[in-house]
């Protein structure tokens, strides 16, 4: 059997081995003193994440995780596999596709020790994160880069960056919405992973000036609304998952009442920072958000799920990765 001369590495950021504390403990200790995901010094990073952050978080992450799993597992893992299984099908016959989790199982780690044993001569990192941010793809770029010096891998690497301006990815994404029927509901709601305010211009992708975080989400939000025929006042967004005050507003759940207050009880809300569903989509937004905006007088807040291992998603993150390799 001929080895494929091209590995292409998917990477997301991770999910627990099990919804118990146990585990649930393991993955936000991994996760949480990554010195890109909070950016202070190290020993304020270590007291603050492992002796305040974890120990009066992980029972409440654990039952968050508890009302996401499936039979099937965490939906970021088996949902990314079957991502992976569809893209191979598309990829070229000298490629070979591998999913890796920053924090977590399946990791990148593994990954890359596989690659290096079967012997490939280029390697594609593709973070499935549409915007850059300091946390999410260029922690990704950093952790492969280190562990590839580790395991002492020669090949050639190539990245591939956000692509929220894709138009491949845009249209996705408008797609998936107009299976909801938007021009039924009131108003539509962009929700997008929030930062501390202090990381939204701390890192930029390379050769991009004038770069935030939170302008790629405006016009992430921007470019699906055109897709959608929406006007300006037709759609609105906002940031979830703060820790604190001190992250990117306006905050997501502030803002849908407040948009139920000022009439629009039949809200669909689309989550393009994420493209596959997780935690934060299907627990924070479906459930709990819905849950919020029924009880104080709402008739309806529907989630858009994801792109997932959607067709259209397939095709889109094919050409991504042709264009990217392009431009090498």
């Amino acid at each position: 059997m001929t080895q494929a001369k091209t590995a292409i590495l998917l990477m997301n950021v991770g999910s627990p081995d099990a919804p118990n504390q146990s585990a649930v403990r393991k993955f936000l200790s991994e996760f949480l003193n990554d010195k890109r995901v909070i950016d202070l010094p190290w020993l304020l990073r270590k007291i603050l994440v492992n002796l305040i952050i974890i120990p009066f978080r992980v029972k409440k992450s654990t039952a968050l995780y508890q009302r996401l799993w499936t039979e099937k597992g965490s939906p970021l893992i088996y949902i990314s596999e079957e991502l992976k299984d569809k893209l191979q099908a598309k990829a070229d016959n000298n490629c070979k596709v591998y999913f890796g989790m920053s924090y977590g199982k399946p990791g990148y780690k593994k990954a890359l020790s596989e690659i290096k044993q079967d012997g490939f001569e280029k390697l594609v990192v593709v973070p499935l994160f549409p915007q850059h941010a300091l946390s999410t793809t260029e922690s990704s770029f950093v952790a492969v880069e280190s562990e590839i010096q580790k395991q002492n891998l020669k090949i050639e690497c190539v990245q591939i960056g956000q692509f929220y301006e894709h138009p491949k990815f845009v249209e996705a994404f408008a797609e998936q919405a107009k299976k909801y029927q938007p021009e039924t509901y009131d108003h539509i709601f962009f929700s997008f992973h929030g930062l501390p305010n202090r990381q939204d211009e701390k890192s930029k992708p390379e050769n991009i000036s004038n770069y935030s975080y939170s302008k790629a989400c405006k016009e992430t939000a921007r470019l699906i609304s055109e897709g959608l025929n929406l006007s300006k006042s037709g759609y609105s967004l906002g940031f979830q998952s703060r820790l604190s005050k001190n992250w990117l507003t306006p905050f997501s759940d502030e803002l849908l009442l407040k948009k139920l207050r000022d009439g629009k009880k039949k809200i669909l809300v689309l989550a393009p920072s994420f493209v596959t569903d997780c935690l934060e989509t299907i627990v924070e937004i479906e459930l709990d958000y819905q849950q919020e905006f029924i009880k104080n007088g709402g008739e309806k807040l529907q989630l858009v799920a994801s792109l997932n291992a959607e067709d259209t998603w397939v095709e889109a993150l094919n050409e991504i990765i042709r264009d990217g390799l392009k431009k090498e």
